[in-house]
């Protein structure tokens, strides 16, 4: 298959920083190469990918030092890349939430979008449900929540590459919170649960 990975422009690909989904990206891609499809990937020129890569940016939004840019413009400079070249894609993934339904809507067919954010804000529901005809893919079953009705076409929940960490039959006696310090990913508990098992995080 001909497919187009279209990632957010705000981190590297695979970050060299935080960078969740633009890591999830990363494996995504490279297993999809591994498998024998053609990828192309719409990223930063400082991305680092097995598939074809389209550079739409000269690197990744976060790590540009200059003191005044735009991520709108950028993204919709990705967009218009995508777009002169859709025709030569059988499916097009975007990772960059909505901001393509507008333009993509004669596409929408050949696209799918995964959503790797929360869906709770207030704004979301009137453009998901405007766009219905984008199909979507969750990361979880619970992040649908708060938008039940919408094109849900699967879930299917981020992944690593197998061989990336090594097992460990003994335990070191710690617990780990992976992720961002942030409401939503509620380091709170993480310390709760620690703090109940007596143990160190």
């Amino acid at each position: 298959m001909k497919i187009a990975q279209v990632t957010p422009l705000y981190e590297a690909v695979p970050p060299r920083l935080y960078g969740g989904t633009e890591r999830v990206v990363a494996h995504l891609t490279d297993a999809l190469v591994d498998l024998g499809h053609d990828v192309t990937l719409f990223a930063s020129a400082d991305a680092c990918t097995r598939a074809r890569l389209v550079p739409v940016r000269d690197q990744a939004i976060r790590l540009d030092p200059a003191p005044l840019k735009s991520d709108l413009a950028a993204h919709m400079g990705q967009l218009a890349e995508v777009l002169d070249r859709a025709d030569n894609f059988d499916i097009i993934h975007f990772h960059t939430d909505m901001i393509h339904f507008p333009f993509f809507e004669g596409w929408a067919d050949k696209t799918v979008t995964t959503l790797h954010g929360r869906l709770d804000l207030k704004d979301l529901a009137p453009v998901y449900e405007r766009w219905s005809e984008f199909g979507l893919v969750s990361i979880s079953d619970d992040q649908r929540r708060p938008l039940p009705h919408v094109n849900w076409r699967a879930t299917v929940h981020h992944g690593m590459p197998g061989d990336l960490y090594r097992f460990s039959p003994r335990s070191q006696g710690y617990l780990a919170f992976l992720g961002r310090i942030s409401p939503e990913k509620r380091p709170d508990r993480a310390i709760e649960i620690a703090a109940r098992l007596n143990k160190p995080l």
